[in-house]
């Protein structure tokens, strides 16, 4: 398996290629396209498709590890020694379609029991967020750290939920001072990472390993904590069609949000 920081690397890469060829997609309703239905049951749109594509050439000619997943073609042998990949390769497909300057590429490596590195590339403007587990995280190859916030009401904390919690968490809403949906989950966990929020929360139960791998080990090795609702660790499905709820934030705060969704 190649190291920690050769994946980065790749992934570096990766990004640079995929932002040049995805550009002409950007805002358009070709991008937006159907093809299929992906490894999720959820459709593929042609710009995930062209994204996609680019990191599986790229991962199996340089041989950067043995297994895949992605949340369209699902696991894949791409022949590398070991290591399994985690690959969401447009998160945030809507904004990236729409124009909206707020789309990201996410993979994590696994050694085969953990995530040993993250990283995750805002498409729309290079921002680069790593993690190598134990070596803390970085935003373009600076440090960065999660807030200092102590109080809910001045936090600022993106909040999803399903329709049929929505009450439950416009009354959370109203105990934070600012809630962002900004639509892209791996983003956002970053933006946890380096404070530009202050937690990240959703009860959806629609979060796949794909989706937050990076992001999470990226918020920890930023000082944060991650865990379900419940404050119990987070545990994924090694596949792409079994979700979770997850709660991120700058760990100060975290037990008062984890105490607040219990009652």
């Amino acid at each position: 398996m190649v190291t920690p920081f050769q994946f980065l690397s790749a992934c570096d890469e990766v990004g640079t290629i995929m932002s040049k060829e995805l550009a002409p997609l950007i805002g358009t309703a070709y991008g937006g396209e159907e093809l299929c239905i992906g490894a999720d049951n959820t459709p593929t749109e042609r710009i995930d498709q062209i994204a996609e594509d680019i990191v599986f050439t790229y991962f199996r000619e340089k041989k950067i590890c043995c297994s895949l997943l992605s949340e369209e073609a699902g696991m894949v042998d791409i022949g590398g020694e070991s290591g399994i990949a985690y690959l969401d390769p447009v998160d945030g497909t809507f904004n990236a379609v729409a124009g909206i300057p707020f789309y990201a590429l996410s993979i994590a490596l696994s050694d085969g029991e953990k995530m040993i590195a993250g990283y995750v590339m805002n498409l729309s403007n290079g921002e680069r967020f790593t993690a190598i587990r134990g070596e803390g995280a970085y935003l373009n190859g600076e440090p960065i750290q999660v807030s200092t916030e102590t109080m809910l009401d001045h936090s600022a904390m993106s909040v999803y939920a399903k329709k049929f919690d929505m009450t439950r968490m416009m009354e959370l809403g109203h105990k934070i001072r600012r809630w962002r949906l900004l639509g892209a989950s791996a983003l956002e966990l970053c933006y946890v990472a380096c404070g530009r929020l202050d937690g990240f929360v959703d009860m959806r139960n629609t979060l796949r390993v794909t989706d937050a791998a990076a992001g999470i080990l990226i918020c920890q090795e930023a000082g944060g904590r991650v865990s379900l609702p419940d404050g119990s660790p987070v545990v994924f499905a090694d596949n792409v069609v079994s979700g979770t709820c997850l709660v991120a934030t700058n760990r100060v705060i975290h037990r008062k949000v984890i105490e607040y969704l219990r009652s």
